[in-house]
C-alpha cells in the first residue's frame, strides 16, 4: 500500500475521458483544477469525469480547486518580445499602453508597484530568468537596471525578492472562481499568496457563502510568511491543509534557501496537525521524456522522508506528453521510498497533552499498534473524518482504514497521508455487529488474515468528535 498520496493538475493532456480514467487509475488521489487556465466548461467537464471514472474504479479522488491570486505580471510587447542586455536601462510603467512594450519600457497592470518598490530593489521577472535592480522611483515609473539578461516575452510574472508587495490575497477573478469552485462542489479550495490567516479567513468566508464547504490549503509562496516561526504558524493554523509552493516561493527566498524552507514548514505543518502538498517541478523532465531525473526521484522521496502528506504534478499532468506514465513514475519512486523505514520516528503528536476525548483515543491507538507489534492495521469509524486525520500526524507506515457514511468525507481522506476512506451506509456506522462487519471488510481487501489483528476505534453516539473507544481485535 503506497502512503503519501500524488495529487495531479488537469488540463489539455487529460481532459479526454479515457486518459483521466487511466490517471485515476494509475494512482492519481487528488486532481487539481488550476484557475489560472481554461473556462469555467472546462472544469466542469473536468469534474463530471473525474466523478463518473473514480465511481468505475471504486476509489475516492478529491477535487481541488486553485486559484490565480495576485499574480503581477508585466504587459505585452508590440513585438511580442524583447532580449534585454546586461546592464541596459529598463522601465516599468503604470502610464503606458498596455500592448506598446519595447526594449525601453513595458507597462504593468499593478500599480501598487511603484509604492511597494525602493531604490536597491531586485526584481525577478519569468521566475528569476530576467533580473533587474530599481535605481530611480518616479510616480508612475521605476527605472531599472538589467543585472541578468534574458529574453522577456508577453504577461510573465514579477516577484520582489525578499517579498513585500502589498497586493491582496484574493482578486476579483479569485472571487468569481470561488463562486466557480463552490458550484463545483469541490473538496479543496487553494489560497495562493496569502499573507496572514485573516486571508485564509476571507477565502473561507466566501466560500460558505456561496454555499460551499471546500477545505482551505493555504500555498505557501511568500517570503515574509517563512521569514519568522510566528509568520508561518499564523498561516498554518488558519488552514485546513498547506502547500509548500516551490515556485514562486524560491524566487522570492532563492533557490539556495529552498530546501531548509520546505523542511521547516512540512515540520511545523506536521507539529501543529495540518495535512501538507509539496509542489512544483517535482518531475517537470517527464514534460516531454518519458522517465524521470534522477534528481526528481531524490526530490520526490526527499518530501517523502520529510513526511509530506502528499506530492504534486503541475504542467507534468496539464499538458505532457507522457501524463499516465508520469503518475506512474512517481507512485513508483514513492512505493521504494517507504520500503525504507527510518528509525528516528517523529512522534510529538504521542506526547503532546490533549483535552480532547477523540484526540486521545487515535493517539493511543497508534502508540497501542506502534508499540504492541502485531497490529497490522488500524480501522476507525468516523462522523467528520478528524479521528482519521489525527491518526496520520503520527509518522508510520501502519495502513489507516477510515469507514465513514459521507462521500464528501471519503473524497477528502483521499489526501492523508497513510489514510484509506471506504464509505459505509449509516447504519453500519452505529451497528452492533459494527466489528464484525470491519473485520470482513478489512480481510476481503487483505489487509488482514485470520490470526491477525487490528485496532477498531468508534463512537458509541454518532456525532463528530464522538470517537471514544478502541478495541484490539484477532482476526
Amino acid at each position: 500500500m503506497r502512503n503519501t498520496k500524488i495529487v495531479a493538475t488537469l488540463g489539455p493532456a487529460t481532459s479526454d475521458y479515457e486518459t483521466l480514467k487511466s490517471l485515476i487509475a494509475a494512482g492519481a488521489n487528488v486532481v487539481r483544477l488550476n484557475f489560472s487556465h481554461g473556462e469555467p466548461a472546462d472544469h466542469e467537464d473536468r469534474v463530471t469525469k473525474v466523478r463518473k471514472a473514480s465511481a468505475e474504479l471504486g476509489v475516492h479522488v478529491a477535487i481541488l480547486g486553485d486559484l490565480q491570486g495576485p499574480k503581477i505580471r508585466i504587459a505585452r510587447f508590440a513585438e511580442g518580445s524583447v532580449v534585454l542586455e546586461e546592464g541596459a536601462e529598463f522601465s516599468l510603467r503604470t502610464d503606458m499602453d498596455k500592448t506598446a512594450g519595447d526594449s525601453q519600457a513595458v507597462a504593468v497592470d499593478y500599480e501598487a508597484l511603484i509604492t511597494d518598490c525602493d531604490p536597491g530593489d531586485r526584481l525577478l521577472l519569468d521566475d528569476g530568468r530576467v533580473v533587474l535592480v530599481v535605481k530611480e522611483k518616479l510616480a508612475t515609473e521605476l527605472k531599472c537596471e538589467v543585472v541578468v539578461a534574458g529574453k522577456l516575452s508577453n504577461n510573465k510574472g514579477i516577484n520582489k525578492e525578499g517579498g513585500g508587495l502589498s497586493a491582496a490575497a484574493l482578486t476579483e477573478k479569485d472571487y468569481a472562481d470561488i463562486e466557480l469552485a463552490a458550484s463545483l462542489d469541490v473538496d479543496y479550495l487553494a489560497v495562493s499568496f496569502p499573507r496572514t490567516g485573516a486571508d485564509l479567513e476571507d477565502a473561507r468566508q466566501r466560500m460558505n457563502a456561496a454555499g460551499g464547504n471546500a477545505l482551505i490549503v493555504a500555498k505557501i509562496e511568500r517570503a515574509e510568511v517563512v521569514a519568522t516561526p510566528e509568520a508561518m504558524t499564523d498561516v498554518i493554523s488558519a488552514s485546513d491543509v498547506v502547500m509548500v509552493a516551490r515556485g514562486d516561493l524560491a524566487v522570492e527566498i532563492g533557490d539556495a534557501a529552498l530546501p531548509g524552507a520546505q523542511k521547516k514548514i512540512i515540520e511545523r505543518s506536521r507539529k501543529l496537525g495540518v495535512p501538507v502538498i509539496t509542489a512544483t517541478q517535482m518531475m517537470e523532465s517527464m514534460m516531454d521524456a518519458p522517465a524521470p531525473t534522477r534528481a526528481e526521484v531524490l526530490d520526490v522521496a526527499n518530501a517523502v522522508l520529510d513526511g509530506t502528506d502528499a506530492v504534486m504534478l503541475s504542467g507534468e499532468t496539464a499538458a505532457g506528453r507522457y501524463p499516465i506514465e508520469t503518475v506512474t513514475a512517481m507512485a513508483s519512486v514513492i512505493e521504494g521510498t517507504e520500503a525504507y523505514e527510518p528509525q528516528a520516528i517523529r512522534d510529538e503528536a504521542l506526547h503532546k497533552d490533549s483535552g480532547q476525548v477523540d484526540e486521545a483515543i487515535a493517539n493511543a491507538a497508534m502508540y497501542t499498534a506502534r508499540h504492541m507489534g502485531t497490529i497490522k492495521v488500524v480501522a476507525n469509524m468516523t462522523e467528520s473524518g478528524h479521528t482519521a486525520s489525527l491518526m496520520s500526524r503520527v509518522t508510520g507506515a501502519l495502513p489507516i482504514v477510515a469507514f465513514c457514511r459521507r462521500k464528501r468525507v471519503a473524497n477528502r481522506l483521499a489526501l492523508l497521508r497513510n489514510v484509506t476512506p471506504i464509505l459505509i451506509s449509516a447504519d453500519e456506522m452505529v451497528s452492533d455487529t459494527r466489528a464484525e462487519m470491519v473485520t470482513h471488510a478489512l480481510n476481503q481487501r487483505g489487509w488482514v488474515q485470520p490470526g491477525e489483528q487490528f485496532i477498531l476505534t468508534y463512537g458509541s453516539v454518532n456525532r463528530p468528535g464522538g470517537t471514544n473507544n478502541m478495541k484490539i481485535i484477532t482476526v
